[in-house]
């Protein structure tokens, strides 16, 4: 009786051995034929994705167009629909960053407001985008000042806080000398 429960005991381990062994070779067989479908796909996507990215390219013409071009088209945005256009792809971002022939003008414009901070900016060797940047709310709150807007204010808690920003003492100044005036 021992040797047959040895037999049987053997048997059964055998069956489980080769069970498994079989259990593994199917699992091996379905983990193949997955990752070749993976594969399959991975090159599939990857060539959908060149093609997108070759029809995104023929369709930007900041790439297919001289510099001058593109930079001719962009001049004609005013400052919200530039900053709308640099959201629009890298290329664009970059183009629209880095070209200070887009900013200055829209710099010159807040200048007749700011132009004592504009002039500091400058010598201090800032782009005309970090200029804009830097003075685009002064030069709002600033304007509103001197043409009156605040004149009847009584108290702070009677001003706009949030179009409200900290302005410098000579700015301060000069928004006084023009409430003085009137």
């Amino acid at each position: 009786m021992a040797g047959g429960l040895a037999q049987w005991c053997s048997t059964c381990l055998a069956r489980v051995t080769d069970e498994d062994n079989s259990l593994k070779h199917q699992t091996m067989q379905k983990n193949s034929k997955r990752n070749s479908k993976l594969r399959f796909c991975d090159i599939e996507s990857n060539s959908v994705d060149t093609e997108q990215e070759k029809n995104e390219s023929q369709n930007n013409f900041v790439e297919l167009l001289p510099l001058e071009v593109t930079l001719k088209i962009f001049s004609q945005l005013d400052i919200q629909s530039l900053c709308r256009a640099s959201l629009t792809c890298r290329s664009w971002n970059s183009t629209i960053k880095d070209s200070d022939s887009l900013w200055k003008p829209h710099c010159l414009t807040l200048r007749t407001v700011c132009q004592r901070e504009i002039d500091n900016d400058l010598q201090n060797g800032y782009s005309w985008r970090d200029i804009l940047l830097r003075n685009y709310q002064k030069s709002k709150v600033k304007h509103e000042w001197l043409s009156g807007r605040y004149s009847n204010i009584c108290s702070l808690i009677s001003l706009p806080e949030k179009i409200m920003c900290p302005m410098d003492a000579d700015t301060w100044g000069e928004i006084f000398e023009a409430e003085l005036e009137r």
